[in-house]
């Protein structure tokens, strides 16, 4: 019987993009094929854990919760063969968003493909491991999958900058936009990098001009902001 590791399931608020404030069920999947530098599941990628779960078990836990948008996250959701299964389980009485790095290409039924590729400012050093490294740099600037997500999916494209880092996060997004072409700019999202409230505020600040200027859009990390950086929200 098809399972999925499943690092945890929880009821909390959107935090993040087009259903921001919207009661939800997020059901996070254990593993991943990227190793992104400021990562806040490690739990979910660097260091996957969870029990295994069959997509029956996984469906009982979620209706439990008793709300009517359910997010399947990571980690890397679209790795795992088993979350069509999951999807198709869940889609007839859910409204459902998909959350990926756009580095996997998936057929599964879907409202919102939440679409986060990763810039250079995510790859690690040589704290990720032998090979780790060239494998992030590799996986995360293949625009293969990515092209196939955007035709086939209502999507958006949310992207984690650092407007005080020394990586040029804004000129990369621009670059990848004009590779991509085609995409609204209000389809694109820039949410600040940080962990906690007093460092999200600061950058969303020196973002906002910025997304007046483009045409995008800005996006808090509300369950940051109301919650801390903690599991389970």
């Amino acid at each position: 019987m098809a399972s999925l590791r499943v690092a945890e399931i929880f009821a909390s608020i959107q935090g993040e993009g087009r259903w921001a404030g919207t009661p939800s069920a997020f059901v996070r999947v254990s593993g991943c094929n990227l190793r992104c530098v400021w990562c806040d599941t490690p739990y979910a990628s660097w260091m996957p854990e969870g029990p295994a779960m069959t997509v029956a078990e996984i469906v009982s836990r979620v209706e439990g919760l008793g709300v009517r948008h359910v997010v399947l996250t990571g980690g890397e959701p679209l790795l795992f063969e088993p979350i069509i299964a999951l999807a198709q389980a869940l889609k007839g009485a859910h409204v459902l968003t998909c959350e990926t790095a756009g580095t996997v290409f998936r057929q599964l039924p879907c409202d919102l493909m939440s679409i986060s590729p990763k810039l250079a400012n995510s790859t690690p050093g040589v704290e990720a491991g032998r090979g780790w490294p060239e494998r992030h740099e590799r996986t995360r600037a293949d625009l293969e999958p990515l092209r196939r997500l955007l035709d086939e999916y209502d999507y958006q494209l949310k992207f984690v900058v650092n407007p005080e880092g020394a990586h040029r996060d804004l000129f990369e997004i621009q670059e990848l936009l004009a590779r991509l072409g085609g995409v609204p700019s209000e389809r694109v999202i820039l949410m600040a990098e940080g962990t906690d409230s007093e460092t999200l505020t600061r950058r969303e600040r020196l973002l906002a001009p910025v997304c007046i200027d483009q045409g995008f859009r800005l996006s808090p990390r509300l369950h940051v902001h109301w919650f801390g950086n903690t599991r389970g929200t």
